[in-house]
């Protein structure tokens, strides 16, 4: 059996948490605090409706400072008329523009997805690569996007999402001091054991969405509440 490297594997080798900064305990409980997620939702994955990397890669393009919902409506279409990475790649800028208008931001999303779709074309034969080095060279890709293609079309663990819902969750949780979603980042890889990153992230969305809302978190509901320094306060508040 071939052993695939780190760079094979998606792991970016530059990426190397160091386990003894957690605080004692610390990891304990945001394990227990997963798990009980876990039980919530048992097999957490992304909204983004796709049938193939380079899909999943466009629709979380789009869905910068939009709704998934929302996202999915466009791609429904814009996947039946740009079949192909060369599609999106030979596409008129103004009529992607059109097609993806709804989404917001759209001027700047349909540059980084036609730029990104013509790199994938001439650098790798228009296969997405499932390395975080390769793809944060893309036009348009960040770590964000790029961990949530390895993680949800490939299964790999090159990190942890950190979204909006995750962003403020790993706050209110305890889990980071970090403003950051690339400290807040290695705050989870540290605190979380390889194998639970990939769940990290989307249980942490769904859960923001469903329960530990923004403005008015429903923590007498939340089964994590009794291990959440937010939630007594904001129970003092609601009493």
């Amino acid at each position: 059996m071939k052993v695939r490297s780190k760079r094979e594997s998606g792991i970016d080798s530059r990426v190397r948490p160091a386990e003894e900064e957690v605080r004692p305990g610390a990891r304990e409980r945001a394990v227990e605090m997963l798990r009980r997620l876990l039980k919530v939702f048992p097999r957490p994955k992304t909204a983004l409706l796709h049938d193939n990397p380079f899909q999943l890669l466009v629709a979380t393009i789009l869905s910068a400072q939009c709704t998934d919902e929302r996202v999915n409506a466009v791609t429904k279409e814009l996947f039946k008329k740009y079949k192909s990475v060369t599609d999106f790649a030979m596409a008129p800028p103004a009529e992607l523009e059109r097609d993806i208008h709804s989404t917001g931001f759209f001027r700047m999303k349909a540059k980084n997805i036609k730029s990104c779709s013509m790199a994938l074309v001439e650098m790798h034969g228009g296969i997405v690569p499932n390395q975080m080095e390769a793809l944060v060279r893309l036009p348009g890709v960040g770590r964000k996007t790029a961990n949530v293609v390895l993680g949800q079309a490939f299964g790999l663990t090159s990190g942890v999402v950190v979204d909006t819902h995750v962003h403020r969750l790993a706050q209110r949780m305890g889990f980071t001091k970090e403003k950051t979603p690339e400290k807040i980042e290695q705050d989870l890889m540290k605190l979380f054991p390889r194998k639970y990153w990939l769940d990290v992230g989307s249980v942490l969305v769904l859960h923001g969405r469903k329960t530990c809302n923004a403005r008015k978190p429903k923590c007498a509901e939340c089964v994590v509440a009794d291990l959440c320094p937010s939630a007594a306060i904001f129970l003092r508040q609601l009493s």
